[in-house]
């Protein structure tokens, strides 16, 4: 390892908080006259950001460090080096220090990696998501109509119609299973607003292939339950892409 990574390993278990006590406070004092440490430590810092705190410190094993410090004595006394070189007692520290930047290192991707995953947004339930354009000829559209298949929920949006003196609008289907006549959806309020659920007794497919009107009424209907006056038609069409429509 070189100087440098010697040096990003001390910043890294710095902040991480797995440098032992006494390379912590002299590397706490380091930072106060040496502006290299300093500057790595709020680097790291700011790549830890936020991680840390979701992560409940662990305890390691009571054990661990006298198992390590056997290891260096055995290393130590052991007969093929009674009387051991110092690049043998560095060697095994390396090797330690090694494992110690392993598991910061380690730690610092598992911080990453949860932190990514929970960010994750949960995917969206695909909805079948339709629209209708009721319009006069080449006019421009008088009204929108949305309807999404999977709850039945309809919402109906005026592009340029405007409410009519005494007059309400309201709105028809025609599909296949209810007969050739028109049946009414509901009567549009003064605001242009409809029962969402008007449409929750038909079935999806149906709703796919239906054909929709919208014709101009007596104020609060039609008197005779069918349209009294010319209706503007609209037909569903996906919203996505990669949806297909009955209508052709």
């Amino acid at each position: 390892m070189s100087e440098r990574d010697d040096l990003e390993m001390l910043v890294a278990e710095f902040v991480l908080g797995t440098l032992p006590k006494e390379e912590r406070e002299s590397l706490q004092a380091r930072r106060t006259r040496e502006p290299e440490i300093e500057a790595l430590i709020q680097q790291w810092e700011t790549r830890l950001a936020g991680m840390l705190d979701a992560i409940e410190p662990v305890e390691l094993g009571p054990d661990l460090l006298a198992r390590i410090q056997r290891t260096i004595e055995q290393q130590q006394s052991a007969p093929e080096a009674t009387n051991p070189t110092p690049d043998n007692v560095v060697s095994l520290r390396k090797q330690v220090a090694r494992w110690r930047w392993s598991t910061a290192v380690a730690s610092a991707a598992a911080l990453v990696l949860v932190a990514v995953l929970a960010t994750q947004p949960e995917p969206e339930p695909q909805t079948q998501s339709f629209v209708a354009v009721f319009q006069h000829n080449d006019e421009q559209p008088a009204f929108l109509l949305t309807v999404d298949l999977d709850s039945r929920q309809l919402n109906i949006q005026p592009v340029t119609a405007e409410p009519k003196q005494d007059k309400s609008y309201q709105l028809w289907i025609v599909a296949e299973g209810y007969g050739p006549n028109p049946r009414s959806v509901g009567v549009m309020s003064d605001n242009f607003t409809l029962d969402q659920a008007a449409l929750r007794e038909y079935d999806p497919e149906t709703l796919r292939d239906a054909t929709f009107g919208i014709s101009l009424e007596p104020k609060g209907g039609s008197p005779t339950g069918q349209p009294t006056g010319p209706a503007i038609h609209g037909f569903l069409y996906p919203t996505a892409a990669n949806e297909t429509s009955g209508q052709q």
